[in-house]
């Protein structure tokens, strides 16, 4: 592929109060082998000395574009930085994380070859308080069209704010979102990227890398509370933003008929991503006995993917 057909890249770094870490992420978006189009770096409101020690490294980096702003929490900092993003594809960076400087590499080498793509993410390396790997799978995954399956059962096919990547137009369209629900989502973010970008109807692809650090410290939030994602509360405003994204599509029980075609978009499956379809198949308007034919076809698909295994 020539270089007047690779993706421009653009990166939006969100930053509130990790003056000590801030820097580093920066740094390492700057250091990447395949130079992003620019670094937007959105303050939000920080009262920790970060947009002055920002101004004071990068004020004169006609590579990093700074948004200071009032405190208005992540969902917000992603919207104004996203306003600004000019490249066709956009990474997003929290604060205190890091890239290695293969990641960028890495990515526009897979959406290169893959016009189809739309939505892009990677493993994490944890550091920091906390070593070790999470990831999607095991190997390189394309995941096909998620929308039902995030719809029906709220599954996450994604990863941290850190490993996500996604077309402009695709992040634009995620990101318009009601005022107040912009002004209530503080933290967790991620959670409008992904569950929007499947909704809406994303090619997704996972693509580890093993070049995004993902820092443990006493400060990022959900990692110490990780009970209370599974609460009632948490899964109920998770199931709340993902039915706004479906009734933006006007997806109904009839859309329930396209279960097949959905798990046939992912051209390697196994046991439990068939058994996962099947039970959504076994919803929907059509005779039950059609509902039925449609999920043994599933797991028929399904045992042999295991066999091949």
């Amino acid at each position: 592929m020539s270089q007047a057909q690779t993706p421009c890249v653009s990166v939006v770094v969100t930053n509130y109060n990790y003056g000590h870490f801030v820097c580093e992420a920066v740094d390492s978006a700057l250091a990447q082998h395949h130079l992003p189009l620019e670094v937007i770096v959105v303050d939000d409101g920080s009262t920790d000395g970060s947009l002055e020690l920002l101004r004071e490294r990068y004020g004169e980096d006609a590579r990093v574009k700074l948004l200071p702003g009032v405190n208005g929490g992540q969902l917000s900092a992603f919207v104004r930085g996203l306003a600004q993003v000019q490249g066709e594809w956009v990474c997003f960076l929290d604060a205190d994380d890091r890239w290695g400087a293969d990641y960028l590499s890495s990515i526009v080498g897979l959406i290169g070859h893959r016009p189809d793509v739309d939505f892009v993410f990677s493993d994490v390396c944890l550091i920091g308080n906390e070593q070790g790997r999470q990831g999607y799978a095991d190997q390189a995954l394309d995941l096909g069209y998620t929308a039902l399956s995030t719809w029906v059962t709220g599954y996450w096919h994604g990863a941290p704010t850190s490993a996500l990547a996604m077309r402009r137009t695709l992040a634009q369209e995620v990101l318009t979102l009601p005022a107040e629900v912009v002004a209530h989502w503080r933290i967790s973010a991620d959670n409008a990227l992904v569950f929007g970008a499947s909704v809406l109807g994303a090619r997704k692809y996972y693509l580890p890398t093993g070049q995004v650090d993902y820092r443990i410290h006493g400060g990022n939030g959900w990692w110490h509370d990780q009970a209370r994602a599974g609460q009632f509360a948490a899964k109920f405003r998770s199931r709340s933003l993902i039915n706004l994204y479906a009734q933006r599509m006007r997806l109904d029980v009839l859309a329930l008929d396209l279960v097949k075609m959905e798990f046939q978009s992912r051209p390697q499956t196994d046991w439990v991503h068939a058994s996962h379809y099947a039970r959504i198949a076994l919803r929907g308007s059509a005779p039950w006995w059609k509902r039925v034919e449609r999920a043994l076809a599933i797991l028929r698909r399904g045992l042999k993917g295991r066999r091949r295994g």
